[in-house]
């Protein structure tokens, strides 16, 4: 009853980073509110899943072991958590803003009528005044995301209905081990008590899955461009200084929506959040969009012609020139000292 609760993904008896993220930011709103944080995991043979869990400060794990729940469709792993929410009453839930995420939160946030805030990028418990109802609610969970095209930051509040369901995206929250010896208790629910054959409609008889060939969130080094690149033609030398220093290639939203490279490679609010050794910033300006994404990179060297540019604000290191005269330069320099 009024605890937090995490929806964990999983592939392949793996819990999905972004459920681990969400347990580390949930474990400590749950020390704020002094509650429970507990998780679900509905699949198959899911024996591991606590010992992957309970570091994180897991204090109770649902465990729906059933071969019909794995892999993931929609109406079974939906009635799960509807009706374990209505049994266990939890004051807020979290999810990942992932392909299943996306698909679920919604349809399970419309069941219990509680309403869902999508992509947050910053979650925090805090007090809401309701003036004109004279009302003052304390210890709400305030859900903070981007909006109009990530022009203006809001802060979404929902005081009467529960849970308080947010989705978060894979890389906005750190993930951090609370104690390796943390160990909590473990409930196996009989999944015919939450679910119908009926449910089962639906058999997934063949999935075929390809991995993203970019690793934006793991690379240490990351040589990102902007508009200020000019053209596709020119992303052409980011990608030969990655290719020299052993670094991944990302993009402000500007250049991806200029067509300089693909979506996945975006980095900011509405893209990928990273926090590598190193980060490269050619001819981004700045936006608070896209310094949202990158902030907390351990160094930033930033390479702009424009020495007022934003992004200097943050920066380590400020080289004020022409990506296409910097760049070669930093190649050729980089080759010659690492003989």
């Amino acid at each position: 009853m009024n605890n937090l609760i995490v929806y964990l993904e999983i592939e392949d008896g793996i819990v999905g980073d972004v459920s681990l993220e969400l347990l580390t930011k949930g474990r400590s709103l749950a020390d704020q509110l002094k509650c429970k944080l507990e998780a679900v995991a509905a699949g198959f043979e899911l024996d591991k899943i606590g010992a992957q869990v309970f570091p994180f400060g897991v204090d109770t794990l649902y465990l729906a072991d059933d071969k019909r729940l794995a892999p993931y469709t929609t109406l079974p792993h939906t009635s799960l958590l509807v009706n374990l929410f209505k049994e266990q009453k939890p004051q807020i839930a979290f999810m990942g803003a992932t392909s299943i995420g996306r698909d679920l939160g919604p349809r399970v946030s419309s069941a219990l009528f509680s309403g869902l805030t999508a992509d947050c990028t910053s979650l925090e418990i805090g007090t809401y005044e309701d003036k004109k109802a004279g009302k003052t609610y304390e210890n709400l969970l305030y859900q903070i995301r981007p909006a109009f095209g990530g022009n203006i930051v809001a802060t979404i509040v929902n005081p009467d209905c529960r849970p308080q369901m947010a989705t978060v995206r894979e890389g906005v929250m750190k993930k951090e081990i609370r104690d390796p010896k943390y160990k909590g208790q473990t409930v196996k629910l009989d999944v015919s008590k939450y679910v119908s054959d009926a449910d089962f409609v639906i058999e997934v008889i063949e999935r075929h899955m390809e991995k993203s060939k970019v690793n934006l969130k793991g690379a240490p080094i990351v040589v990102a461009g902007g508009y200020g690149m000019g053209s596709a033609d020119n992303f052409k030398l980011l990608y030969n200084l990655a290719g020299v220093i052993g670094a991944e290639v990302g993009a402000s939203r500007a250049a991806v929506d200029a067509g300089f490279v693909e979506h996945e490679r975006q980095i900011g609010q509405t893209g990928v959040t990273v926090r590598p050794k190193l980060y490269i910033a050619c001819g981004i300006s700045g936006q608070i969009q896209h310094i949202a994404g990158m902030q907390e990179s351990s160094m930033i060297i930033a390479i702009n012609n424009d020495a007022n540019a934003p992004i200097n604000a943050i920066a380590d290191y400020i080289i004020t020139g022409s990506v296409e005269e910097v760049i070669p330069k930093m190649i050729q320099y980089y080759k010659k000292n690492s003989k």
